[in-house]
């Protein structure tokens, strides 16, 4: 199913794009590494043995060392003769291929320029924390567990001056800050959504915390859920986060919350970009 795919100049070249989940506690990231197990290695291990040709990839959000994802989105060009293979078998391919803690969700084509870091026009994430005494079960390594009380209706307050674009230097880490600023780009980023709220998810009482944004900044949502639990905890005022934000330092926000209670939830492309390849 190609013939309704958007064209960009060559009609015959198309981007491949997959749709990934993985548990992210085996992994040290998304981004390869050398001598480390990442999601990027895998995948392009994957599609280089199917392919038999080098394969770039690019994604939208690298993830962290431990951080988990249900919908990342890994771009990679195809040539116009991979356009003929079946893709309900290369599906099957890749899934046989890439270990267990990884789950292809889906194939998709896209214009030959398509980029699924550049055309993404949001992330969302969610972080999930189970408190109180009882420890969680089913979400036990999916969840940041506190025994203490949390004042949710704080949190919900010193969430909410957080979206809107702001410089977010002091929920960045200090040396990425470097390289972007070293870069010359901005540490800006513009979020649409920071919800703080109960749910119930397999069983168990869950304090969700949902961030959607343009883009975001290495461990920048971490930070901001460690934060929101120390005025949860009670000890730092609702106004927080509005200081730590107006301060652009790092030592001026909370701490980066743990890695396995973050997933990546979803990727946003512009309407009909993304065509499902059966």
């Amino acid at each position: 199913m190609i013939e309704n795919l958007p064209t960009s100049g060559d009609e015959a070249a198309r981007t491949l794009v997959l749709k990934v989940g993985y548990r992210g506690a085996g992994f040290s990231g998304y981004a390869e590494q050398e001598g480390q197990r990442t999601v990027a290695g895998e995948l392009r291990h994957a599609l280089e043995t199917l392919l038999r040709r080098p394969c770039e990839l690019v994604c939208a959000g690298r993830t962290d060392a431990g951080v988990s994802a249900t919908a990342q989105h890994v771009s990679l060009p195809l040539l116009p003769e991979e356009l003929e293979r079946e893709p309900r078998r290369l599906w099957r391919s890749l899934a046989a291929i890439t270990p267990e803690d990884i789950s292809i969700r889906g194939l998709y084509l896209a214009p030959s320029d398509f980029s699924a870091r550049f055309d993404a026009q949001s992330r969302a994430y969610r972080y999930r924390i189970v408190y109180g005494n009882a420890q969680p079960v089913l979400l036990w390594g999916f969840a940041w567990w506190i025994k203490s009380p949390l004042d949710v209706d704080a949190m919900v307050q010193a969430a909410a001056p957080l979206v809107g674009e702001h410089d977010f230097t002091s929920f960045c880490k200090v040396s990425s800050a470097q390289q972007v600023r070293d870069a010359g780009r901005s540490l800006s980023r513009c979020l649409q959504r920071v919800e703080v709220h109960a749910t119930q998810e397999m069983g168990e009482d869950v304090l969700a915390i949902d961030v959607t944004g343009n883009a975001f900044l290495h461990n920048m949502v971490r930070i901001i859920v460690g934060s929101l639990v120390e005025v949860g905890r009670g000890n730092r005022p609702v106004s927080w986060l509005v200081q730590a934000l107006e301060r652009r330092d790092r030592r001026a926000a909370g701490p980066t919350a743990p890695a396995e209670g973050l997933v990546l939830n979803g990727v946003r492309y512009p309407d009909g970009v993304l065509v499902p390849w059966h």
